[in-house]
């Protein structure tokens, strides 16, 4: 199945360090030298190099403030969870992002230090979580036979209605290969996994245990199509909300967290660098910070 790669919210990390100014020497040609001070004077210009800095200044302010609520255990926790959901393909994704593990625990950190930093600034009320629990389902366990072919999807369910074994089909129709050969199970997800199709969660969320999809599921990722099977293993009661403020309150912060709703992101960064005591030294980088300090 296709996964999309966790995005650090505030800012984008990437391999690039600015080094504090200095004399020392990064690199010759034949050209003359570039030093420290030569690079960090460029570097700092640069839409990339202004977002490095931004990234630093956060993790700074949110590490002595929360440092002490997040830890190594959290972090490896996270990372484990990826590298289990990845399976098989979790060294190529690291290294299409441009990462390694110890950077990816790294970005892991400051998105649980950012997170911290919501739970701090974001009232959740009990009307929130009625509202939640509206769209909330819990973590279902599902099986999914999966092809990029629709006709050998349609083939695949017609085994399945003649009797044969879900696991049978899954190993002889489908073509995600971290689960044709476990049944076709997929890590247990709920409504707001992002790394399960909405499609898919939409059609898991309509059966119930023992149930298939009698028609293939279609699915885009990236310009490829794709068609699944998916059946219910285990699908927990809903319950009532009371039964589940936890579990709503985490839904409603991790969507908090979510690249894409700015505002809720904007305000928290905003107060935590105003509370930070920040002071940019270097005039040229003066209003780096604007876009989270100015009219908040």
């Amino acid at each position: 199945m296709n996964k999309k790669w966790l995005i650090i919210p505030a800012g984008i990390l990437t391999a690039i360090t600015l080094s504090s100014c200095g004399s020392k020497t990064v690199a010759t040609t034949d050209g003359g030298k570039i030093t420290e001070a030569q690079y960090y004077s460029s570097m700092k210009q640069t839409t990339q190099g202004k977002q490095v800095l931004q990234q630093m200044i956060l993790n700074k302010v949110l590490e002595k403030k929360y440092g002490n609520k997040v830890t190594n255990a959290q972090v490896n926790k996270r990372y484990n969870q990826f590298k289990k959901q990845y399976g098989d393909n979790f060294s190529t994704a690291l290294q299409q992002e441009n990462l390694t593990p110890n950077s990816f625990k790294k970005q892991i950190r400051s998105n649980l230090l950012l997170k911290e930093a919501v739970k701090n600034d974001v009232k959740i009320t009990n009307a929130d979580l009625k509202k939640q629990f509206k769209t909330w389902e819990p973590k279902v366990q599902t099986a999914i036979i999966m092809t990029k072919n629709e006709n050998k999807a349609q083939q695949a369910i017609n085994d399945l209605n003649n009797g044969q074994n879900f696991a049978d089909v899954a190993k002889k129709y489908s073509q995600d290969s971290n689960t044709k050969n476990k049944g076709g199970k997929l890590p247990k997800f709920d409504n707001t996994s992002s790394l399960v199709p909405t499609p898919i969660k939409k059609a898991a969320f309509k059966l119930n245990n023992g149930q298939y999809t009698k028609t293939p599921i279609k699915s885009s990722n990236s310009g490829v199509t794709a068609y699944y099977i998916i059946k219910m293993i285990n699908k927990p009661n809903k319950g009532t909300w009371q039964q589940h403020k936890n579990a709503l309150r985490e839904q409603i912060l991790d969507q908090d967290m979510n690249v894409n709703n700015s505002s809720v992101l904007q305000k928290v960064v905003s107060e935590e660098l105003k509370d930070g005591n920040v002071s940019i030294k270097d005039k040229d980088l003066k209003n780096i910070l604007s876009a989270y300090t100015t009219n908040n």
